[in-house]
């Protein structure tokens, strides 16, 4: 039985949206960029205005940058995790529900996700204010430095809940084949923050100046801005997925969470991998941790075009495991995971073959290049392996099915900061040595989160009793 028909007989008074016929039955290609498209420029703009919003930040003094640059890092792990891992765990949910045609589900379920989006947010708002003085400190800021860091942590995480808010409902949209709402929404939203966050930090007319308050300000006006754009629309009926209160189900937050926390676990490992690595770069020296971080920083940016091709791949693989129709999410995956490889290996071979190109829009000096330069020529050659194992990752989360793609995370982690942090400390390794273990982490990572698809395919027969 095919996944058009079941979803008939399961309830035919319910049309068929439009976006999950699509997924369903679509060219496989051209309907994963149409969903991923809108999702990579959302998370490119806010690169682009994470940097800006820096700049602006550092013409108030290097003690003020100082303070916010350490409380950048916990925001990004707190958004990965609202996005990237919970946010997967609900968007699948509501994509498999969607291709099952249990629209009561899906429906219920953007109401669970409001719930602990409310719960996570607030959770995440008291750690980090009656935190953030020690935690600021461990992480090496100290007078004006760590007054500032407070300053501003304090504004932006009042508006935790807010924050994972945005997530999750857009997320909620994403799940059921909307990414162009999120998008529209999200980069009207940068539209306003980028002359709202320096009218603040400076004073603009008759509005004064906050200095640091005023970059966190204008984040926290962002973010409630973004939620009740989205409630306006997802209580409207031009929305393709509807929010509104559902009675709290057991099983409903199982299918999310239960996803959603392991996929919360790989950003944890990924990144406490880059500040392992990082501490063990540290031990050749300043130049060396700067050769480092501007070569890696490439990575990042990978991660936007990553990000939004693998959820377009979790909704599709999602919504085609729901219908019962498992060869095609097979086929989504692999197709996704092969467009993934030939972007991130032609990237990684480009920059291996020429790393000057990249490195010296950031650095002149000689000893940063060489030590970037060995960077890229050891790893970015296996970029196509990161890139392969996060399609295969998100593959995974429409699966339901993510275990071993984050124990391949977890392997990766062993290899790359773990042993390549005792290489050099106990073992006196170079830098070449370290980069190198850290490519084979990445072609382990890969390998075993291949072999872990291959045989969810094999068993898949007797596991889904629709397709049987």
């Amino acid at each position: 039985m095919t996944g058009l028909s079941s979803i008939a007989k399961q309830d035919q008074a319910q049309p068929l949206p439009k976006a999950t016929a699509e997924i369903l039955a679509g060219p496989i290609v051209p309907v994963m960029l149409r969903l991923a498209l809108p999702t990579i420029a959302v998370l490119v703009v806010q690169t682009l205005v994470g940097v800006i919003e820096t700049y602006f930040v550092s013409s108030l003094g290097a003690s003020v940058l100082a303070g916010v640059s350490v409380v950048f890092p916990v925001l990004m792990l707190m958004q990965m995790m609202a996005n990237g891992g919970i946010g997967s765990g609900l968007a699948a949910a509501i994509a498999r529900a969607s291709g099952a045609g249990r629209w009561e589900d899906a429906q219920a379920l953007v109401w669970h996700g409001v719930v602990i989006a409310g719960v996570a947010g607030l959770a995440f708002s008291a750690v980090i204010i009656m935190g953030g003085y020690a935690l600021y400190q461990v992480m090496g800021v100290s007078g004006p430095a760590l007054s500032a860091a407070l300053m501003y942590s304090n504004i932006v995480f009042v508006s935790s809940p807010l924050i994972w808010m945005v997530a999750l409902l857009s997320a909620s949209l994403r799940g059921a084949g909307d990414t162009r709402t999120p998008a529209r929404i999200t980069l009207g939203g940068a539209a306003i923050l980028l002359p709202l966050s320096p009218a603040l930090i400076f004073g603009w007319g008759p509005i004064p100046s906050f200095g640091v308050a005023g970059a966190g300000m204008a984040i926290v006006v962002y973010y409630l801005l973004a939620t009740l754009f989205l409630i306006r629309h997802m209580r409207s009926v031009k929305s393709v997925i509807r929010l509104s209160t559902a009675p709290l189900r057991s099983r409903l937050f199982k299918d999310i969470l239960g996803v959603g926390l392991l996929a919360s676990i790989g950003t944890v490992q990924l990144n406490l991998t880059v500040a392992i690595v990082t501490a063990a770069v540290g031990r050749f020296g300043p130049e060396a941790v700067a050769g480092y971080g501007i070569a890696s920083r490439l990575e990042y940016i990978q991660i936007p075009l990553l990000f939004g091709l693998g959820t377009a791949i979790m909704t599709m693989v999602g919504v085609n495991v729901g219908a019962g129709q498992m060869h095609r999410a097979q086929r989504i995956t692999w197709i996704g995971a092969a467009i993934a490889f030939a972007f991130t290996t032609l990237l990684g071979i480009g920059v291996a073959a020429f790393p000057q190109i990249w490195l010296t829009i950031f650095s002149e000096e000689q000893q940063i290049l060489t030590v970037g330069a060995s960077y890229l020529q050891s790893v970015a050659p296996f970029y196509g392996f990161i890139g392969a194992g996060m399609a295969l990752y998100f593959a995974a989360i429409g699966m339901k099915r993510v275990l071993w793609p984050v124990l391949a995370g977890t392997a990766r982690m062993i290899i790359a900061a773990f042993i390549g942090w005792i290489s050099v400390t106990y073992f006196d390794a170079d830098m070449l040595t370290l980069f190198r273990i850290l490519a084979v982490g990445a072609v382990v990572y890969c390998l075993i989160t291949v072999a872990s698809t291959l045989t969810n395919g094999r068993f898949d027969h007797l596991n889904n009793p629709i397709s049987a």
